[in-house]
Protein backbone atom coordinates (compact mmCIF):
# COMPACT_ATOMS: atom_id res chain seq x y z
CA UNK A 1 0.00 0.00 0.00
CA UNK A 2 2.83 2.30 0.94
CA UNK A 3 4.73 1.53 -2.82
CA UNK A 4 0.99 2.20 -3.89
CA UNK A 5 0.31 6.03 -2.32
CA UNK A 6 3.78 6.56 -3.55
CA UNK A 7 3.29 5.87 -6.90
CA UNK A 8 -0.06 8.02 -6.69
CA UNK A 9 1.52 10.83 -5.87
CA UNK A 10 4.25 10.61 -8.06
CA UNK A 11 1.58 10.34 -10.62
CA UNK A 12 -0.70 13.90 -9.16
CA UNK A 13 3.12 15.75 -9.63
CA UNK A 14 3.55 15.29 -13.17
CA UNK A 15 -0.22 15.32 -14.25
CA UNK A 16 -1.17 18.86 -14.37
CA UNK A 17 1.84 19.36 -16.84
CA UNK A 18 1.21 15.82 -19.03
CA UNK A 19 -2.75 16.48 -19.71
CA UNK A 20 -2.42 20.70 -20.51
CA UNK A 21 0.22 19.89 -23.12
CA UNK A 22 -2.42 17.91 -25.36
CA UNK A 23 -5.25 20.33 -24.46
CA UNK A 24 -3.15 23.12 -25.77
CA UNK A 25 -1.88 21.66 -28.90
CA UNK A 26 -5.76 20.09 -29.61
CA UNK A 27 -7.35 23.67 -29.03
CA UNK A 28 -4.47 24.94 -31.51
CA UNK A 29 -4.80 22.43 -33.81
CA UNK A 30 -8.51 22.33 -34.21
CA UNK A 31 -9.49 19.25 -32.77
CA UNK A 32 -12.67 18.51 -31.89
CA UNK A 33 -13.48 17.53 -27.91
CA UNK A 34 -13.58 14.05 -28.56
CA UNK A 35 -10.27 13.89 -30.36
CA UNK A 36 -8.93 16.23 -27.63
CA UNK A 37 -9.73 13.95 -24.94
CA UNK A 38 -8.34 10.72 -26.93
CA UNK A 39 -4.98 13.15 -27.37
CA UNK A 40 -4.82 13.46 -23.35
CA UNK A 41 -4.87 9.87 -23.05
CA UNK A 42 -2.39 8.67 -25.21
CA UNK A 43 -0.54 10.77 -24.12
CA UNK A 44 -0.74 9.83 -20.41
CA UNK A 45 -0.81 6.45 -21.64
CA UNK A 46 3.16 7.43 -23.58
CA UNK A 47 4.10 8.90 -20.55
CA UNK A 48 3.86 5.68 -19.19
CA UNK A 49 5.80 3.88 -22.12
CA UNK A 50 8.45 6.96 -21.99
CA UNK A 51 9.35 6.53 -18.06
CA UNK A 52 9.12 2.40 -18.32
CA UNK A 53 12.00 3.05 -20.98
CA UNK A 54 13.78 5.37 -18.78
CA UNK A 55 13.60 3.43 -15.65
CA UNK A 56 14.25 -0.11 -16.59
CA UNK A 57 18.11 0.03 -16.53
CA UNK A 58 18.98 -2.47 -19.36
CA UNK A 59 17.42 0.24 -21.87
CA UNK A 60 17.71 3.26 -20.36
CA UNK A 61 19.63 5.19 -17.31
CA UNK A 62 17.64 3.23 -14.60
CA UNK A 63 17.31 6.52 -11.94
CA UNK A 64 13.71 6.91 -10.65
CA UNK A 65 13.44 9.66 -13.85
CA UNK A 66 9.70 10.37 -15.10
CA UNK A 67 9.49 11.51 -18.73
CA UNK A 68 6.53 13.85 -19.94
CA UNK A 69 5.56 15.61 -22.50
CA UNK A 70 8.02 18.62 -23.21
CA UNK A 71 6.74 22.06 -22.95
CA UNK A 72 9.40 23.67 -25.16
CA UNK A 73 7.70 21.88 -28.36
CA UNK A 74 3.98 23.39 -27.73
CA UNK A 75 4.59 26.81 -29.98
CA UNK A 76 6.69 24.37 -32.42
CA UNK A 77 4.09 21.82 -32.42
CA UNK A 78 1.49 24.31 -33.38
CA UNK A 79 3.33 25.95 -35.70
CA UNK A 80 4.63 22.96 -37.77
CA UNK A 81 0.92 21.50 -37.28
CA UNK A 82 -1.01 24.62 -38.98
CA UNK A 83 1.36 25.67 -41.38
CA UNK A 84 2.32 21.70 -42.73
CA UNK A 85 -0.05 19.81 -41.54
CA UNK A 86 -0.22 16.72 -39.19
CA UNK A 87 1.10 14.50 -41.48
CA UNK A 88 4.53 16.89 -41.39
CA UNK A 89 4.23 17.61 -37.40
CA UNK A 90 4.74 13.55 -37.03
CA UNK A 91 6.82 12.70 -39.45
CA UNK A 92 8.80 15.29 -38.13
CA UNK A 93 9.13 14.31 -34.42
CA UNK A 94 9.96 10.63 -35.90
CA UNK A 95 12.86 11.92 -37.71
CA UNK A 96 13.80 13.86 -35.25
CA UNK A 97 13.56 10.34 -32.27
CA UNK A 98 15.82 8.84 -34.70
CA UNK A 99 18.62 11.63 -35.09
CA UNK A 100 18.45 11.88 -30.83
CA UNK A 101 18.93 8.13 -31.00
CA UNK A 102 21.78 8.65 -33.06
CA UNK A 103 23.77 11.17 -31.72
CA UNK A 104 22.65 9.58 -28.16
CA UNK A 105 26.54 7.76 -27.83
CA UNK A 106 27.64 11.23 -29.31
CA UNK A 107 26.18 13.69 -27.22
CA UNK A 108 28.12 13.65 -23.72
CA UNK A 109 30.94 15.34 -25.98
CA UNK A 110 29.13 17.53 -28.42
CA UNK A 111 27.54 18.71 -24.86
CA UNK A 112 30.47 21.28 -25.36
CA UNK A 113 29.19 23.30 -27.39
CA UNK A 114 26.01 24.21 -25.84
CA UNK A 115 26.96 25.73 -22.38
CA UNK A 116 24.90 27.71 -20.00
CA UNK A 117 25.03 30.81 -22.24
CA UNK A 118 23.81 29.23 -24.87
CA UNK A 119 20.83 26.97 -23.09
CA UNK A 120 20.09 29.63 -20.72
CA UNK A 121 19.22 31.59 -23.74
CA UNK A 122 18.13 29.23 -25.89
CA UNK A 123 15.08 28.01 -23.00
CA UNK A 124 14.54 32.10 -22.50
CA UNK A 125 13.39 32.18 -25.95
CA UNK A 126 11.35 29.39 -25.52
CA UNK A 127 9.33 30.56 -22.88
CA UNK A 128 9.47 33.74 -24.23
CA UNK A 129 7.49 32.37 -27.14
CA UNK A 130 4.80 30.34 -25.02
CA UNK A 131 4.00 33.59 -23.64
CA UNK A 132 0.95 34.54 -26.57
CA UNK A 133 -0.21 31.28 -26.38
CA UNK A 134 -0.88 31.61 -22.45
CA UNK A 135 -2.49 35.25 -23.28
CA UNK A 136 -5.00 33.98 -25.98
CA UNK A 137 -6.45 31.72 -23.63
CA UNK A 138 -6.47 33.99 -20.76
CA UNK A 139 -8.29 35.91 -23.12
CA UNK A 140 -11.13 33.24 -24.03
CA UNK A 141 -9.22 31.24 -26.67
CA UNK A 142 -8.25 32.35 -30.36
CA UNK A 143 -11.32 32.67 -31.98
CA UNK A 144 -13.88 32.77 -29.80
CA UNK A 145 -16.87 35.04 -29.56
CA UNK A 146 -16.24 35.72 -26.22
CA UNK A 147 -12.67 36.67 -26.73
CA UNK A 148 -10.94 39.22 -24.30
CA UNK A 149 -14.31 39.06 -21.97
CA UNK A 150 -13.50 40.63 -18.48
CA UNK A 151 -15.38 37.61 -17.23
CA UNK A 152 -12.49 35.51 -18.91
CA UNK A 153 -9.55 37.87 -18.01
CA UNK A 154 -11.03 37.37 -13.94
CA UNK A 155 -11.51 33.62 -14.23
CA UNK A 156 -7.84 33.10 -15.40
CA UNK A 157 -5.81 35.81 -12.82
CA UNK A 158 -8.19 33.81 -9.67
CA UNK A 159 -7.15 31.30 -10.97
CA UNK A 160 -3.11 32.32 -11.15
CA UNK A 161 -4.00 33.66 -7.61
CA UNK A 162 -5.33 30.33 -6.27
CA UNK A 163 -1.82 28.54 -7.54
CA UNK A 164 0.28 31.41 -5.72
CA UNK A 165 -1.50 31.38 -2.43
CA UNK A 166 -1.03 27.16 -2.53
CA UNK A 167 2.42 27.35 -3.48
CA UNK A 168 2.89 30.50 -0.80
CA UNK A 169 1.74 28.84 1.70
CA UNK A 170 1.67 24.85 1.79
CA UNK A 171 4.46 22.33 1.80
CA UNK A 172 5.44 19.34 0.43
CA UNK A 173 3.11 17.32 -1.79
CA UNK A 174 0.71 19.80 -1.51
CA UNK A 175 3.06 22.24 -3.15
CA UNK A 176 3.92 20.07 -5.90
CA UNK A 177 0.75 19.93 -7.47
CA UNK A 178 -0.59 23.38 -6.83
CA UNK A 179 -0.99 23.51 -10.76
CA UNK A 180 -3.22 21.12 -10.73
CA UNK A 181 -5.35 22.36 -7.47
CA UNK A 182 -5.60 25.56 -9.37
CA UNK A 183 -6.52 24.04 -12.95
CA UNK A 184 -9.69 22.30 -10.65
CA UNK A 185 -10.71 24.91 -8.36
CA UNK A 186 -10.73 27.49 -11.82
CA UNK A 187 -13.24 24.56 -13.44
CA UNK A 188 -15.36 24.94 -10.07
CA UNK A 189 -15.87 28.27 -9.72
CA UNK A 190 -16.46 28.55 -13.76
CA UNK A 191 -19.10 26.54 -13.12
CA UNK A 192 -21.20 29.01 -11.83
CA UNK A 193 -20.74 30.66 -15.13
CA UNK A 194 -21.99 27.78 -17.65
CA UNK A 195 -18.58 27.53 -18.84
CA UNK A 196 -17.78 23.88 -18.30
CA UNK A 197 -19.34 20.98 -20.80
CA UNK A 198 -19.22 17.58 -19.57
CA UNK A 199 -20.26 16.19 -23.33
CA UNK A 200 -17.04 15.26 -24.17
CA UNK A 201 -16.82 12.73 -21.31
CA UNK A 202 -20.21 11.01 -22.16
CA UNK A 203 -19.01 10.98 -25.73
CA UNK A 204 -16.06 9.37 -25.03
CA UNK A 205 -15.49 5.63 -25.02
CA UNK A 206 -14.92 4.05 -21.60
CA UNK A 207 -11.92 1.84 -22.92
CA UNK A 208 -9.52 2.74 -25.45
CA UNK A 209 -5.75 1.48 -26.66
CA UNK A 210 -3.44 3.85 -28.39
CA UNK A 211 -4.25 3.49 -32.19
CA UNK A 212 -0.98 3.96 -34.56
CA UNK A 213 -1.28 7.05 -36.66
CA UNK A 214 -4.78 7.83 -35.52
CA UNK A 215 -4.65 11.27 -36.71
CA UNK A 216 -2.21 11.22 -39.45
CA UNK A 217 0.83 9.32 -41.18
CA UNK A 218 4.37 10.65 -41.89
CA UNK A 219 5.23 13.72 -44.09
CA UNK A 220 9.18 14.77 -44.08
CA UNK A 221 9.93 18.40 -44.57
CA UNK A 222 13.85 18.96 -43.47
CA UNK A 223 13.17 22.47 -41.70
CA UNK A 224 10.47 21.30 -39.70
CA UNK A 225 12.73 18.31 -38.68
CA UNK A 226 15.71 20.71 -37.87
CA UNK A 227 13.76 22.16 -35.58
CA UNK A 228 12.39 19.39 -33.81
CA UNK A 229 16.02 18.25 -33.44
CA UNK A 230 17.12 21.68 -32.14
CA UNK A 231 14.05 21.32 -29.43
CA UNK A 232 14.99 17.56 -28.78
CA UNK A 233 18.47 18.47 -28.01
CA UNK A 234 17.54 21.48 -25.20
CA UNK A 235 15.68 18.43 -23.87
CA UNK A 236 18.86 16.38 -23.99
CA UNK A 237 20.46 19.26 -21.85
CA UNK A 238 17.66 20.00 -19.35
CA UNK A 239 17.55 15.96 -18.93
CA UNK A 240 21.35 16.16 -18.00
CA UNK A 241 21.09 18.05 -14.78
CA UNK A 242 18.17 15.51 -14.01
CA UNK A 243 20.34 13.26 -14.07
CA UNK A 244 22.96 14.41 -12.29
CA UNK A 245 20.74 15.38 -9.59
CA UNK A 246 18.95 12.32 -9.54
CA UNK A 247 22.23 10.51 -8.97
CA UNK A 248 23.42 12.93 -6.13
CA UNK A 249 20.11 11.96 -4.23
CA UNK A 250 20.11 8.29 -4.48
CA UNK A 251 23.65 8.19 -4.64
CA UNK A 252 24.10 5.87 -7.29
CA UNK A 253 26.60 6.96 -9.54
CA UNK A 254 26.50 7.28 -13.36
CA UNK A 255 28.99 7.13 -16.22
CA UNK A 256 28.65 8.41 -19.39
CA UNK A 257 27.16 5.17 -20.95
CA UNK A 258 24.49 5.33 -18.44
CA UNK A 259 23.34 9.12 -19.63
CA UNK A 260 23.88 7.69 -23.03
CA UNK A 261 21.27 4.92 -22.43
CA UNK A 262 19.05 8.11 -20.64
CA UNK A 263 19.69 10.20 -24.39
CA UNK A 264 18.30 7.09 -26.30
CA UNK A 265 15.22 6.29 -23.77
CA UNK A 266 14.31 9.83 -24.27
CA UNK A 267 14.98 9.68 -28.47
CA UNK A 268 13.07 6.17 -28.58
CA UNK A 269 10.27 8.13 -26.30
CA UNK A 270 10.01 10.68 -29.38
CA UNK A 271 9.68 7.64 -31.53
CA UNK A 272 6.76 5.95 -30.04
CA UNK A 273 5.07 9.16 -29.54
CA UNK A 274 4.92 10.03 -33.27
CA UNK A 275 3.80 6.68 -34.42
CA UNK A 276 0.83 7.17 -32.09
CA UNK A 277 0.30 10.72 -32.65
CA UNK A 278 1.62 11.99 -29.29
CA UNK A 279 4.41 14.12 -28.43
CA UNK A 280 8.19 14.61 -27.66
CA UNK A 281 9.08 13.53 -24.17
CA UNK A 282 11.92 14.77 -21.87
CA UNK A 283 12.68 14.36 -17.81
CA UNK A 284 10.29 15.82 -16.12
CA UNK A 285 11.79 17.98 -13.01
CA UNK A 286 8.93 18.31 -10.77
CA UNK A 287 9.20 15.12 -9.56
CA UNK A 288 12.90 15.13 -9.23
CA UNK A 289 11.90 17.24 -5.85
CA UNK A 290 9.54 14.64 -4.87
CA UNK A 291 12.44 12.10 -4.74
CA UNK A 292 14.05 14.61 -2.99
CA UNK A 293 11.44 14.86 0.01
CA UNK A 294 10.30 11.97 0.19
CA UNK A 295 13.35 9.97 -0.32
CA UNK A 296 11.79 7.35 -2.87
CA UNK A 297 14.77 5.29 -4.58
CA UNK A 298 12.44 1.83 -4.95
CA UNK A 299 12.23 0.96 -8.71
CA UNK A 300 8.70 -0.93 -7.05
CA UNK A 301 7.35 2.83 -7.39
CA UNK A 302 8.71 3.92 -10.33
CA UNK A 303 7.05 0.21 -11.83
CA UNK A 304 3.99 1.48 -10.15
CA UNK A 305 3.32 4.84 -11.46
CA UNK A 306 4.72 3.15 -14.64
CA UNK A 307 1.01 0.71 -14.41
CA UNK A 308 -1.37 3.38 -13.18
CA UNK A 309 -0.23 6.33 -16.01
CA UNK A 310 -0.69 3.14 -18.65
CA UNK A 311 -4.61 2.33 -16.91
CA UNK A 312 -5.57 6.13 -16.89
CA UNK A 313 -4.35 6.16 -20.90
CA UNK A 314 -6.23 3.29 -21.54
CA UNK A 315 -9.67 5.10 -20.26
CA UNK A 316 -10.70 8.31 -22.51
CA UNK A 317 -13.12 9.49 -20.28
CA UNK A 318 -10.18 10.61 -17.80
CA UNK A 319 -8.77 12.33 -20.62
CA UNK A 320 -11.83 13.66 -21.32
CA UNK A 321 -12.43 14.99 -17.92
CA UNK A 322 -9.24 17.45 -18.29
CA UNK A 323 -11.07 19.05 -21.59
CA UNK A 324 -13.80 20.69 -19.58
CA UNK A 325 -11.00 22.88 -18.42
CA UNK A 326 -12.26 26.52 -20.09
CA UNK A 327 -9.54 28.26 -22.07
CA UNK A 328 -9.36 31.18 -19.50
CA UNK A 329 -8.65 29.25 -16.86
CA UNK A 330 -5.55 27.25 -18.25
CA UNK A 331 -4.62 30.79 -19.68
CA UNK A 332 -4.04 31.54 -15.78
CA UNK A 333 -1.94 28.36 -15.01
CA UNK A 334 -0.28 29.05 -18.24
CA UNK A 335 1.12 32.57 -17.45
CA UNK A 336 2.54 30.38 -14.29
CA UNK A 337 3.59 27.15 -16.09
CA UNK A 338 5.51 29.04 -19.03
CA UNK A 339 6.22 31.84 -17.03
CA UNK A 340 8.47 29.11 -15.45
CA UNK A 341 10.65 28.29 -18.61
CA UNK A 342 11.09 31.34 -19.16
CA UNK A 343 12.54 32.41 -15.67
CA UNK A 344 14.01 28.68 -15.56
CA UNK A 345 16.32 29.91 -18.84
CA UNK A 346 16.98 33.09 -16.70
CA UNK A 347 18.19 30.68 -13.56
CA UNK A 348 20.54 28.70 -16.18
CA UNK A 349 21.95 32.08 -17.58
CA UNK A 350 22.75 33.17 -13.93
CA UNK A 351 25.63 30.44 -13.57
CA UNK A 352 27.79 32.15 -16.55
CA UNK A 353 30.04 35.26 -15.44
CA UNK A 354 28.33 38.46 -16.47
CA UNK A 355 31.62 40.45 -15.61
CA UNK A 356 32.62 39.06 -19.37
CA UNK A 357 31.03 41.71 -22.05
CA UNK A 358 31.52 38.30 -24.57
CA UNK A 359 28.71 36.77 -22.70
CA UNK A 360 26.25 39.60 -22.60
CA UNK A 361 26.06 40.51 -26.03
CA UNK A 362 25.57 36.64 -26.76
CA UNK A 363 22.52 37.07 -24.95
CA UNK A 364 21.45 39.79 -25.72
CA UNK A 365 21.75 39.22 -29.40
CA UNK A 366 20.59 36.09 -29.32
CA UNK A 367 17.26 36.43 -27.11
CA UNK A 368 16.54 39.78 -29.17
CA UNK A 369 16.84 38.11 -32.98
CA UNK A 370 15.00 35.15 -31.35
CA UNK A 371 12.28 37.81 -29.40
CA UNK A 372 12.59 39.83 -32.64
CA UNK A 373 11.31 37.09 -35.04
CA UNK A 374 8.37 35.90 -32.96
CA UNK A 375 6.60 39.51 -32.79
CA UNK A 376 7.57 40.44 -36.26
CA UNK A 377 7.83 36.92 -38.20
CA UNK A 378 7.54 39.19 -41.62
CA UNK A 379 10.63 41.45 -41.14
CA UNK A 380 12.65 38.40 -43.59
CA UNK A 381 10.02 37.60 -45.56
CA UNK A 382 12.73 39.23 -48.49
CA UNK A 383 14.34 35.92 -48.00
CA UNK A 384 13.41 32.96 -50.44
CA UNK A 385 10.74 30.39 -49.16
CA UNK A 386 13.76 27.41 -48.78
CA UNK A 387 15.40 29.80 -46.04
CA UNK A 388 11.80 30.19 -43.72
CA UNK A 389 12.75 27.00 -41.38
CA UNK A 390 15.36 30.02 -40.04
CA UNK A 391 14.05 33.45 -40.69
CA UNK A 392 10.55 33.02 -39.49
CA UNK A 393 11.03 30.68 -36.22
CA UNK A 394 12.40 32.54 -33.51
CA UNK A 395 13.78 29.57 -31.48
CA UNK A 396 15.67 28.30 -34.55
CA UNK A 397 17.25 31.07 -35.49
CA UNK A 398 17.83 32.40 -31.87
CA UNK A 399 19.53 28.77 -31.27
CA UNK A 400 22.15 29.49 -33.76
CA UNK A 401 22.74 32.81 -33.39
CA UNK A 402 23.72 31.93 -29.72
CA UNK A 403 25.28 28.67 -30.79
CA UNK A 404 27.65 30.68 -33.58
CA UNK A 405 28.73 33.54 -30.79
CA UNK A 406 29.34 31.52 -28.30
CA UNK A 407 31.87 29.66 -30.43
CA UNK A 408 33.26 33.29 -31.83
CA UNK A 409 33.63 34.73 -28.43
CA UNK A 410 34.74 31.18 -25.90
CA UNK A 411 35.14 28.59 -28.21
CA UNK A 412 35.10 25.27 -26.52
CA UNK A 413 36.56 25.90 -23.50
CA UNK A 414 33.46 26.60 -20.96
CA UNK A 415 34.20 24.71 -18.14
CA UNK A 416 30.74 24.86 -16.43
CA UNK A 417 29.75 22.00 -18.35
CA UNK A 418 28.47 19.04 -17.04
CA UNK A 419 30.79 18.89 -14.22
CA UNK A 420 29.37 15.44 -12.88
CA UNK A 421 30.17 13.58 -15.56
CA UNK A 422 32.95 11.34 -15.54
Amino acid sequence: MKNLLLSIQHLLAMYAGAIIVPIIVGGALGFSSKETAYLVSIDIFMCGVATFLQVYKKIGIGLPVVLGCTFTAVTPMIMVGSKHGLDTLYGSLFASGIIIVLISPFFSHLIKIFPPVVTGSVVTIIGITLMPVAMNNLAGGQGAKDYGNSRNIILGIVTLVIILIIHRYSTGFIKSIAILIGLIAGTIISSFYGLVSFDAVSQSNMFEFPKPFRFASFKFEIESIILFVIIGIVSLIESTGVYTALSDITNIKITRKDISKGYRSEGLAIILGSIFNAFPYTAYSQNVGLVSLSGVKSQKVMYGMVVLLLICGSIPKIGALATVIPPSVLGGAMIAMFGMVMAYGVKMLGTIDFTKQDNLLIIAVSVGIGLGITTVPKAFNGFDEEFTWLTQNGIVIGTFTAIILNLFFNGLNDKQIVKNMK
